[in-house]
């Protein structure tokens, strides 16, 4: 297995006529998909193989089609929020450079305010098909090529793309799909942008096994009993959601008014799972269905670490993050560079085939996360280090503490503060400025120094730079930024602004 296309051609000659997709608008089986998709990569061949294709188009069907049709034309594509600030999507199209941009008629608009050449879904899907040349493309790949990159938050404010290869994507499909028994039976109900990490597990699943899956559309998660509704008419028996999407059918005790009928898998990841919100679930819902914590970033594709839920938990107890992933190993390593001992906290660390190539075009940061391992001073071995601090408790399970710096994961998504600061710092009388992240209030305030009298002067120039959810919640003007005993900004007592 050399390519992730080898999993889905078998699926479309196993089940040609199975229905495997669905979004608002329609549905595809996956003959027809593959049919696009073959269209797609004949189009985008005629203009070269291994470039990066941009997809700006929203999630559904049509996005899918053109990430497969990327594919195979021996390009690696990047989906791109196509509701991010103008400035971020720039951003990002600028570090890809020399690429080819894909979009649709709902978002042509969009691409043409962005003054870059583009190629149009609906007339390219309809290309005649090429088979030779696919054959030929197909015949000089190897699985260390790159299938896609994900951009995340920067630290200097530029997105950083983490560059995921064949290999390592066909790794961890390998193991999330017999992990959790995914089958021709799985349904998905997918919440999770397609921009975004934990989306490769149920889109490639599906691509693999024959799943279906379901397009949840965005605005039925403000509305919990149009949610349930979704799930039991499209008899959703499996979802992958962040726990900000789970606890919005517990604060509201949607199941105490209907409940999802169809369920037997719930699978959570991005950010901590309050335990509270997740017993409800567990006690008002099937007994039988599997609960799984799943722990990662995206630069071990999705996940490294998971925990199947097994036991009573108080709600005020920690979920553990578990065990590594089937050929994949982690280690902890302490303050001093040397493995953390049992109890003791230390840095996460690791080592797998799920493992990105690095970061596009920044060999800095790529340097910085990618490391030899520390532990080994024999031959070469890349690692990941991740930057988030764990401990294993008595069970022998990892338990997540915190991250090692100043990024947060919030509602699933990974935020760098830096990203924040560096909009607010745009603003010309802005002195000094800080982002800090209150957990227990859930709070993300920016605090700044300077000559800006109103704070929705700040809000409007980070608005230009980040995506909604990086927004902050509170903007607050202080005379003078608090300094440690180093001459740094105490972000400690910032938060007591909060």
């Amino acid at each position: 297995m050399k390519n992730i296309l080898e999993y889905f051609e078998k699926t479309a000659e196993t089940y040609p006529d199975k229905v495997g997709f669905t979004d608002s608008e329609r549905e595809a089986t996956f003959a027809e998909v593959k049919l696009r998709a073959r269209a797609i990569g004949s189009f985008l061949a005629e203009h070269g193989s291994r470039r990066p294709v941009a997809i700006l188009i929203d999630k559904k069907i049509n996005c899918m089609d053109t990430m497969l049709g990327a594919l195979y034309a021996g390009d690696f594509y990047v989906v791109v929020d196509v509701h991010s600030p103008a400035d971020r999507i720039e951003n990002i199209l600028g570090v890809l450079d020399d690429l080819l941009v894909v979009t649709d008629e709902q978002s042509e608009e969009l691409a043409k305010s962005l003054n870059v050449d583009y190629f149009l879904y609906e007339k390219i899907s309809r290309t005649e098909e090429q088979p030779g040349i696919l054959e030929q493309i197909r015949s000089r790949m190897c699985d260390m090529d790159t299938a896609y990159i994900l951009f995340t938050s920067g630290s200097t404010g530029m997105p950083k793309g983490t560059i995921v290869s064949h290999r390592a994507l066909i790794s961890y499909i390998n193991w999330v799909t017999e992990e959790f028994k995914f089958d021709e039976t799985t349904s998905f109900g997918s919440q999770t942008p397609l921009y975004f990490s934990m989306s490769v597990t149920d889109f490639y699943s599906t691509v693999k096994c024959g799943c279906t899956y379901h397009i949840i559309p965005k605005q039925n998660f403000s509305f919990p009993m149009n949610l349930i509704k979704f799930l039991n008419e499209h008899q959703v028996n499996t979802i992958y959601w962040v726990p900000t999407a789970i606890s919005i059918l517990s604060n509201w005790k949607a199941f105490d008014v209907a409940k999802p009928e169809y369920l037997k898998t719930v699978l959570f990841a991005g950010e901590v799972m309050p335990t509270k919100q997740l017993n409800y679930w567990i006690h008002t819902l099937d007994p039988e269905i599997t609960y799984a914590n799943l722990f990662g970033p995206t630069e071990t594709t999705d996940i490294c670490t998971f925990y199947v839920v097994d036991r009573e938990f108080k709600d005020d107890e920690s979920l553990p993050i578990g065990r590594p992933c089937n050929n994949c190993d982690v280690f902890l390593v302490n303050s001093e560079g040397k493995l953390a001992e049992p109890g003791e906290e230390g840095e996460l660390f690791v080592r797998s085939t799920f493992m990105a190539d690095g970061y596009y075009k920044n060999p800095e940061k790529t340097e910085e996360a990618f490391v030899q391992n520390p532990l080994n001073a024999y031959y070469p071995e890349r690692v990941y280090r991740t930057g988030d601090l764990v401990k294993y408790n008595e069970r022998g399970e990892l338990i997540y503490i915190s991250r090692k710096d100043f990024q947060i994961k919030r509602r699933g998504y990974r935020i760098e503060l830096g990203e924040i600061e560096a909009g607010a710092n745009s603003v010309e009388k802005v002195k000094a400025c800080a982002c800090v992240y209150d957990k227990e209030k859930d709070c993300l305030a920016l605090i700044y120094e300077g000559g800006v009298k109103d704070p929705e002067v700040i809000r409007e120039a980070v608005r230009k730079k980040v995506p909604p959810y990086m927004m902050p919640d509170q903007v607050i003007r202080v005379k003078n930024m608090p300094q440690n005993a180093n001459g740094k900004i105490d972000r400690k007592k910032l938060k007591e602004l909060i």
